[in-house]
């Protein structure tokens, strides 16, 4: 589908959705817990829906209520899968099931779509491998089409963290091993990721030592226990519109944000405050006024999924912005810096790409026809920008944006956005 986009005066109260990070940890845990739990306000996407399949084919029983899921736990216990499990676009969820499938004694095999097939997986597989499985990909790349091979032991191993889904993997399901789990780091980005990993593991009483995020040891023969939780907005579908009213000078108000939470994307908010945004925390929400945008750098290791709606802000900002260390961002659903600057350039932006990052200037951008590139957030920053800059902005693989947030266009539309998708 495209996205059309004019530039627009926009404002209001947005109530963010659910967390798609939350989710997708609550789905699983609740599946491997014993009885039943509740999850309430979550996340309603391709995303958690596919976290959903995945859980089943494992045997949860899991109710999609609209509002909550009411999830019929395994007892620690997953299942044979019937068939091959199918991830679709989420990599958290083919991160995660790996190690569940790692619980069973018995074979699983793991795909997804054209980005899941592209995407790395070798360091788990290595660390799997260390803990007893037998994991191997299909076409020896170390990418999806995976199978996995169980029942994992336990053990010691080391781990490249590249991306923090790795470790969050190993640290939700190493607790229901019958031995002790001791994990090395010898890289970790993205660590609040982790720690919201971790913020699970303790409301569930998990017994774990963090040796300052250099090594983890997880005791093994524990058990989860069914819950009753509300996922908390996510920060991350937040960004967008903290962007648009950091650009366009004008007052948002966003609901539904705990800023106590472990979400690393809430320090968006204190990236566009140093670049000259004005926020006030209020009782009833988060008050975002823009104001004339100056450049900064910003290491971006912790926050890689708000690159793209960054680089936008740099473009308004005057002087030049600087978005460093985040590499793994090219490890996403796209080369999330790559695939910026070529889009960006096109509407006419000046910026670079650095190995680990960009480098923007202040930008006169025009609308024109760009490519989303079938990734979420790459087509909700893009559409940030149209709706700042004279002419029309022509967004391809806009469906895209049902992987985390399929309302995204009627919330552009309900604060005064001129946004409408149309069939190719």
């Amino acid at each position: 589908m495209l996205l059309k986009v004019r530039k627009s005066e926009t404002c209001g109260c947005v109530r963010v959705p659910g967390s798609k990070s939350h989710t997708i940890r609550a789905l699983f845990i609740a599946s491997l817990a014993e009885g039943q739990s509740v999850i309430t306000n979550p996340l309603i996407s391709e995303d958690a829906l596919s976290a959903v399949a995945v859980c089943r084919a494992f045997g949860a029983g899991i109710e999609n209520h609209g509002d909550r899921f009411v999830v019929n736990g395994l007892g620690g216990t997953p299942k044979i899968p019937e068939n091959i499990i199918d991830v679709g676009n989420s990599g958290t969820t083919l991160r995660f099931g790996l190690m569940t499938a790692g619980l069973i004694d018995g074979c699983t095999v793991f795909t997804g779509d054209e980005q899941i097939r592209r995407r790395p997986l070798g360091p788990l597989i290595d660390a799997m491998n260390n803990l007893g499985a037998d994991v191997f990909s299909t076409r020896g790349n170390k990418m999806a089409p995976v199978v996995v091979r169980g029942r994992l032991k336990g053990g010691k191993t080391e781990l490249d963290a590249v991306t923090s889904q790795y470790l969050s993997s190993i640290l939700m399901n190493a607790p229901l091993l019958d031995y002790d789990t001791t994990v090395s780091l010898t890289r970790l980005n993205e660590i609040p990721y982790v720690e919201m990993t971790m913020w699970w593991l303790d409301n569930q009483g998990i017994k774990y030592n963090n040796n300052n995020f250099k090594e983890f040891h997880i005791n093994g023969g524990q058990k989860y226990k069914p819950f009753n939780m509300a996922i908390p907005g996510d920060f991350s579908s937040a960004t967008f519109f903290m962007v648009l009213s950091a650009i366009s000078g004008v007052d948002f108000t966003l609901k539904n944000l705990d800023m106590t939470d472990p979400q690393g994307d809430k320090s968006v908010l204190e990236y566009l405050q140093s670049m000259g945004s004005v926020i006030r925390h209020e009782e009833d929400g988060i008050h975002i006024k823009g104001n004339t945008l100056k450049g900064i750098e910003i290491d971006m290791n912790a926050t890689p999924d708000a690159l793209p709606a960054m680089a936008v802000a740099g473009c308004f900002a005057q002087g030049e912005t600087r978005l460093v260390n985040v590499p793994q961002a090219r490890l996403k659903e796209t080369d999330r810096i790559h695939v910026m600057c070529t889009e960006l350039k096109k509407m006419g932006a000046d910026l670079e790409e650095l190995p680990d990052g960009l480098i923007i200037r202040n930008s006169r951008l025009k609308g024109c026809r760009v490519c989303g590139h079938g990734d979420h957030r790459i087509v909700m920053a893009l559409a940030v920008a149209g709706l700042n800059i004279d002419g029309e902005t022509v967004i391809e693989t806009a469906e895209a944006m049902n992987i985390t947030f399929p309302d995204f266009t009627q919330f552009i539309k309900d604060c005064g956005g001129h946004v409408e998708l149309v069939e190719e």
